[in-house]
Protein backbone atom coordinates (compact mmCIF):
# COMPACT_ATOMS: atom_id res chain seq x y z
CA UNK A 1 0.00 0.00 0.00
CA UNK A 2 1.26 3.27 -1.28
CA UNK A 3 0.75 5.97 1.73
CA UNK A 4 0.84 9.34 1.84
CA UNK A 5 -2.08 9.65 -0.92
CA UNK A 6 -3.85 12.56 -0.48
CA UNK A 7 -8.51 13.22 -0.18
CA UNK A 8 -10.24 16.19 -0.56
CA UNK A 9 -13.50 16.85 0.88
CA UNK A 10 -16.29 19.00 -1.28
CA UNK A 11 -19.83 19.29 0.23
CA UNK A 12 -22.75 21.78 0.82
CA UNK A 13 -22.28 25.18 2.81
CA UNK A 14 -25.47 23.97 4.82
CA UNK A 15 -26.40 20.15 5.97
CA UNK A 16 -28.10 18.31 8.59
CA UNK A 17 -25.24 16.52 10.40
CA UNK A 18 -27.18 13.40 11.45
CA UNK A 19 -26.30 10.55 13.12
CA UNK A 20 -26.57 8.47 9.70
CA UNK A 21 -24.24 11.11 7.70
CA UNK A 22 -21.67 11.65 10.55
CA UNK A 23 -21.17 7.50 10.49
CA UNK A 24 -20.78 7.37 6.67
CA UNK A 25 -18.17 10.48 6.60
CA UNK A 26 -16.43 8.27 9.31
CA UNK A 27 -16.41 5.07 6.88
CA UNK A 28 -15.66 6.94 4.39
CA UNK A 29 -12.63 8.68 5.89
CA UNK A 30 -11.23 5.68 7.48
CA UNK A 31 -11.60 3.27 4.30
CA UNK A 32 -9.65 6.67 2.35
CA UNK A 33 -7.38 5.69 5.39
CA UNK A 34 -7.29 2.31 4.98
CA UNK A 35 -6.15 2.74 1.11
CA UNK A 36 -3.16 5.02 1.95
CA UNK A 37 -4.25 8.61 2.67
CA UNK A 38 -2.35 10.82 5.43
CA UNK A 39 -2.91 13.93 3.61
CA UNK A 40 -6.21 15.44 4.09
CA UNK A 41 -7.03 18.63 2.18
CA UNK A 42 -9.32 21.47 3.05
CA UNK A 43 -10.80 24.72 1.61
CA UNK A 44 -12.46 25.59 4.70
CA UNK A 45 -16.12 26.40 3.89
CA UNK A 46 -19.18 24.87 5.28
CA UNK A 47 -20.81 22.36 7.51
CA UNK A 48 -19.78 19.30 5.82
CA UNK A 49 -15.84 20.47 5.46
CA UNK A 50 -16.40 21.00 9.20
CA UNK A 51 -17.79 17.87 9.86
CA UNK A 52 -14.86 16.38 7.66
CA UNK A 53 -12.32 18.28 9.56
CA UNK A 54 -13.68 17.23 13.22
CA UNK A 55 -13.67 13.16 11.89
CA UNK A 56 -10.47 13.80 10.77
CA UNK A 57 -9.23 15.15 13.50
CA UNK A 58 -10.68 12.87 15.76
CA UNK A 59 -9.19 10.21 14.53
CA UNK A 60 -5.19 11.91 13.82
CA UNK A 61 -5.84 12.36 17.65
CA UNK A 62 -6.87 8.97 18.53
CA UNK A 63 -4.04 7.09 16.31
CA UNK A 64 -1.04 9.69 16.06
CA UNK A 65 1.24 7.21 14.49
CA UNK A 66 -0.72 7.71 11.08
CA UNK A 67 1.23 11.06 10.91
CA UNK A 68 -2.12 12.32 9.58
CA UNK A 69 -1.73 16.01 8.12
CA UNK A 70 -4.75 18.47 7.76
CA UNK A 71 -3.63 20.93 5.21
CA UNK A 72 -6.07 24.13 4.69
CA UNK A 73 -5.72 24.73 0.50
CA UNK A 74 -6.06 28.79 0.69
CA UNK A 75 -7.79 30.34 -2.93
CA UNK A 76 -4.61 32.74 -3.07
CA UNK A 77 -1.18 33.59 -1.95
CA UNK A 78 -2.80 36.42 -0.35
CA UNK A 79 -4.81 34.09 1.36
CA UNK A 80 -2.35 32.17 2.87
CA UNK A 81 -0.16 35.20 4.30
CA UNK A 82 -2.67 36.15 5.94
CA UNK A 83 -4.77 33.68 7.22
CA UNK A 84 -8.45 33.74 8.97
CA UNK A 85 -8.58 33.26 12.58
CA UNK A 86 -9.86 29.32 11.83
CA UNK A 87 -6.89 28.28 9.90
CA UNK A 88 -4.53 28.53 12.73
CA UNK A 89 -1.93 26.15 13.42
CA UNK A 90 -4.14 24.19 15.64
CA UNK A 91 -6.97 23.10 13.16
CA UNK A 92 -4.15 22.62 10.74
CA UNK A 93 -0.86 21.36 10.31
CA UNK A 94 -0.06 24.28 7.13
CA UNK A 95 -1.60 26.58 4.84
CA UNK A 96 -0.92 25.84 1.21
CA UNK A 97 -1.57 27.38 -1.83
CA UNK A 98 -1.99 25.23 -5.36
CA UNK A 99 -0.98 27.12 -8.39
CA UNK A 100 -4.16 27.94 -10.35
CA UNK A 101 -4.59 27.61 -13.85
CA UNK A 102 -7.19 30.78 -14.06
CA UNK A 103 -7.39 32.72 -10.89
CA UNK A 104 -10.31 35.46 -11.96
CA UNK A 105 -11.58 36.61 -8.52
CA UNK A 106 -15.25 35.52 -9.24
CA UNK A 107 -14.06 31.75 -9.78
CA UNK A 108 -10.93 31.47 -7.50
CA UNK A 109 -13.18 29.57 -5.34
CA UNK A 110 -14.37 26.66 -8.72
CA UNK A 111 -10.50 26.74 -9.60
CA UNK A 112 -8.69 26.65 -6.38
CA UNK A 113 -11.38 23.43 -5.76
CA UNK A 114 -10.48 21.80 -9.19
CA UNK A 115 -6.53 22.02 -8.44
CA UNK A 116 -7.42 20.01 -4.82
CA UNK A 117 -9.45 17.66 -7.23
CA UNK A 118 -6.32 17.25 -9.41
CA UNK A 119 -4.07 16.53 -6.73
CA UNK A 120 -5.90 14.03 -5.01
CA UNK A 121 -6.14 10.44 -4.82
CA UNK A 122 -9.40 10.03 -3.27
CA UNK A 123 -12.02 12.93 -3.03
CA UNK A 124 -15.24 12.35 -0.53
CA UNK A 125 -18.48 14.87 -1.33
CA UNK A 126 -21.90 15.39 -0.18
CA UNK A 127 -23.36 17.07 -3.53
CA UNK A 128 -27.08 16.90 -4.42
CA UNK A 129 -27.72 17.88 -8.50
CA UNK A 130 -28.09 21.54 -8.15
CA UNK A 131 -26.53 23.34 -11.45
CA UNK A 132 -25.93 26.06 -8.86
CA UNK A 133 -23.86 24.68 -6.29
CA UNK A 134 -20.04 24.69 -6.00
CA UNK A 135 -19.99 21.04 -4.31
CA UNK A 136 -22.09 19.92 -7.56
CA UNK A 137 -20.09 21.60 -9.82
CA UNK A 138 -16.55 19.76 -8.32
CA UNK A 139 -18.30 16.65 -8.02
CA UNK A 140 -18.80 17.30 -12.23
CA UNK A 141 -14.91 18.42 -12.62
CA UNK A 142 -14.34 15.24 -10.76
CA UNK A 143 -16.00 12.75 -12.30
CA UNK A 144 -14.30 13.60 -15.46
CA UNK A 145 -10.95 12.39 -14.08
CA UNK A 146 -10.01 8.81 -14.12
CA UNK A 147 -7.64 8.36 -12.27
CA UNK A 148 -9.65 9.42 -8.89
CA UNK A 149 -11.35 7.25 -6.38
CA UNK A 150 -14.79 9.48 -5.90
CA UNK A 151 -17.54 8.59 -2.97
CA UNK A 152 -20.20 10.89 -2.85
CA UNK A 153 -22.20 10.59 0.30
CA UNK A 154 -25.33 12.19 -0.38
Amino acid sequence: MEANKICSFFGHRDIDASEELCAKVRAAIEGAIARGCRIFYFGGFGDFDFLCHRIVTEIKDARPELCIQRLFVACTERDRRKPKPFMSKENYEDIICIPLTFDYWYTVIYYRNCAMIDESDEVIFYAEERQTSGAYKAYKYAKRQKDKRICNLF
